[in-house]
């Protein structure tokens, strides 16, 4: 829908550049008046109307390019819309229908729906989406992708923009910690109260990043391969607490870990944790998207799905710095 109307916009730039084109077309002898002078108009004593403002040239042309660029879509795979997600996909991400458990074409979980609500902003249909399954950290690297954008959570990083391209941001995540019930995490309060338990996060993930950084505890993190070994090592008491964002956190604690809880939200870092779908680095398809999810977000369709997928009950402390 979004292409159409670039489309639109560069059809009406081009009558306008037409429109001018008419009147630089007047021949010489169209302007060669015999007739005698007519005596010169008084001046108008009405102040000159001020010229209309002129359309930036900047915006125009980033319009231009953006329409040309999106229309036809660069696609990998002419009139397909492919996306990468993880090898096992977990709700409330994706998959998160009751008979839906790592199942990605369903459309259920928040970065299911938002695939499916953008794939039809962008003019697909429902069976023109396909996925392929990917690992988190491998695909952060340079070199060419087989897919046109990979959805599983990957925050938007300085670190991880140099060398893949991100689409802006569709969720803004907390990072939460989790802890049995009689462990010594269930009394903590604030960052400090957690520096002497040891810790545990999965490696590649922001909720690492900042368990390294801001909670810096006396011993090292423990890193896990991915969020299952995380959970694993927490079961097997190898850790008194364990880092994720809020919303595994919800489902951990909800379905898998059902004797932990989430110990608290945790403050914010140096900057938002944003969610962004994850690109080749220079694919021309990034505007493109960008475009469709402006429009999911101006007309609600984002806020409704993060009520539907992510919203759950409770009150959660927040930690002190």
């Amino acid at each position: 829908m979004k292409a159409r109307s670039l489309a639109a916009g560069v059809l009406a730039l081009s009558l306008v550049a037409a429109a001018c084109g008419d009147d630089d077309d007047t021949t010489a002898d169209d302007t060669v008046d015999t007739a005698a002078p007519e005596p010169a108009e008084e001046p108008s004593e009405e102040p000159a109307e001020e010229p209309a403002e002129e359309p930036s040239t900047e915006t125009t042309t980033a319009t231009t390019e953006a329409a040309g660029e999106c229309n036809p879509l660069p696609l990998v795979q002419e009139g397909m819309l492919t996306v990468a997600t993880g090898e096992t996909v977990f709700p409330p991400w994706m998959g998160a229908g009751e008979d839906d458990f790592d199942d990605p074409s369903t459309g259920t979980g928040y970065e299911g729906a938002l695939v499916f609500a953008l794939a039809e902003e962008m003019g697909f249909t429902a069976d023109q989406v396909t996925f392929v399954r990917t690992g988190f950290d491998e695909v952060i690297a340079p070199g060419s992708k087989d897919w046109d954008f990979n959805i599983q959570q990957y925050s938007i990083t300085p670190e991880r923009d140099e060398v893949v391209d991100f689409s802006d941001g569709y969720y803004t995540v907390d990072q939460a910690i989790i802890g049995a019930a009689d462990s010594p995490a269930a009394s903590a309060t604030s960052i400090a109260d957690l520096k002497p338990l040891r810790i545990g996060a999965a490696i590649g993930t922001t909720s690492l990043d900042y368990a390294e950084a801001i909670i810096d505890p006396d011993g090292e993190v423990q890193v896990y391969d991915d969020n299952s070994a995380a959970k694993a090592a927490f079961d097997a008491g190898q850790v008194d607490a364990i880092v994720f964002d809020l919303p595994t956190a919800y489902y951990i604690t909800a379905v898998e870990i059902t004797d932990a809880s989430i110990i608290g939200i945790l403050p914010e870092g140096d900057a938002p944790d944003e969610l962004g779908m994850l690109f080749e680095d220079g694919n021309p398809l990034v505007p493109c998207v960008n475009a469709a999810l402006q429009t999911l977000s101006d007309n609600g369709t984002l806020e409704a799905l993060e009520q539907e997928w992510l919203a759950a009950g409770g009150d959660i402390p927040v930690f002190d710095s």
